[in-house]
């Protein structure tokens, strides 16, 4: 018999899933791996995302990583920067890359009329495996080829078709860099057998599960996957709204009235852009303060209070001292657990620094 679980159980579910019900003592590596990658557009706000999932996180050890090539950002699931193990780009990306190449073809397919891809493609990979270079460098370069082509296009071009890795310094805690690339081959030196979609899909119920079918094509980017999950030997659960929520055999469900400690969360964290309905950690206030962030071209640095949202945190620095500003979107009855976490965050983000933590009512205005 199917079981129906409420929003509260799903909620604590998924937050169980994400290492967010209680910090783990796992490896970041291992963290990565479980998560099926960090999402990473930004070079450092994913710091942050382990730091909430792992007790006495060391920000050197996942900049370690990343230096030594243990892990990489690149384009995978959604065709979004993702930080992920070198283990897992070469095994995912073969899988994903039609997500990839979808997404080019919308955006830049009129740019690149003419271009024969297989050419762009050896040209393209031939001139990164020489030396890691911007794409606006890579742009220049493969305009010589073909001058009547936009640049950027024909770098966007190279990134549909071959796996591209940001190089460090880029990602570096601490340190930055330009956004310089080279290929995945090149640079992981490693060989893996292609992911296949079955395999994906118990990856992602492990880390974002119980979920239905349109949860799994959101996070990855793939389509026509209900085939795929039905045929997986998987439990089946009912939300209450009556979608069938497709689970791995013998994974826990906590009750919905376990305890969920406070989380500010980073920009981009997996928790909230992995699921068709996110209903599960959003709440009505944020569809109601959404449109702000959308007017400003940002995305929300949210505050999970009892496992929902329910506001975001802003930090500014002047002077020596750096500021959290906690942002409630309605006032807290009792915003003292926030104000810690907050106070932990900020020796996490800026040690050197003096520190304050500052309330105010009201979506943030970046």
């Amino acid at each position: 018999m199917e079981r129906v679980l409420t929003l509260r159980e799903l909620n604590r579910a998924t937050l169980d899933r994400q290492l967010l019900l209680r910090r783990t003592d796992r490896t970041a590596l291992e963290v990565v791996e479980h998560l099926g990658g960090l999402q990473a557009q930004t070079p450092h706000t994913w710091y942050t995302g382990l730091w909430n999932r792992i007790e006495g996180f060391d920000p050197q050890e996942a900049s370690g990583l990343l230096d030594s090539r243990a892990v990489v950002r690149i384009a995978l699931q959604r065709s979004t920067i993702h930080l992920v193990s070198g283990r897992d780009c070469v095994a995912m990306r073969p899988l994903l890359q039609p997500v990839t190449e979808r997404m080019t073809r919308t955006t830049f397919g009129k740019r690149l009329a003419g271009v024969d891809l297989d050419e762009l493609e050896a040209l393209g990979r031939s001139l990164l495996e020489e030396r890691a270079m911007t794409f606006a460098e890579l742009g220049k370069l493969l305009a010589e080829r073909w001058p009547d082509n936009d640049p950027h296009a024909l770098g966007q071009g190279v990134r549909s078709l071959v796996p591209l890795v940001q190089v460090p310094p880029r990602g570096l805690w601490g340190r930055s860099g330009a956004v310089a690339h080279t290929s995945a081959e090149s640079w992981l030196g490693v060989e893996a057998p292609a992911m296949t979609a079955r395999e994906l899909v118990v990856r992602y119920l492990a880390a974002f599960g119980p979920a239905s079918v349109k949860d799994v094509q959101t996070w990855s980017g793939l389509t026509r996957l209900t085939e795929v999950v039905e045929g997986l030997d998987l439990v089946r659960h009912r939300g209450e709204d009556g979608r069938v929520l497709y689970d791995l055999p013998g994974m826990e469900l906590p009750s919905g009235e376990v305890h969920a400690p406070v989380r500010l969360m980073y920009d981009f964290d997996n928790l909230f852009l992995s699921h068709a309905d996110r209903s599960r950690v959003l709440t009505a206030e944020y569809l109601g303060v959404a449109p702000a962030f959308v007017k400003a071209n940002v995305m929300p640095r949210l505050i999970l209070v009892d496992g929902f949202s329910v506001g975001d945190w802003t930090v500014a620095r002047a002077k020596g001292v750096s500021t959290l500003t906690v942002h409630q979107w309605t006032a807290f009855a009792d915003p003292g657990p926030v104000v810690a976490e907050a106070a932990k965050l900020l020796e996490f983000l800026a040690p050197g620094d003096r520190h304050d933590v500052a309330l105010s009512v009201g979506a943030s205005r970046r």
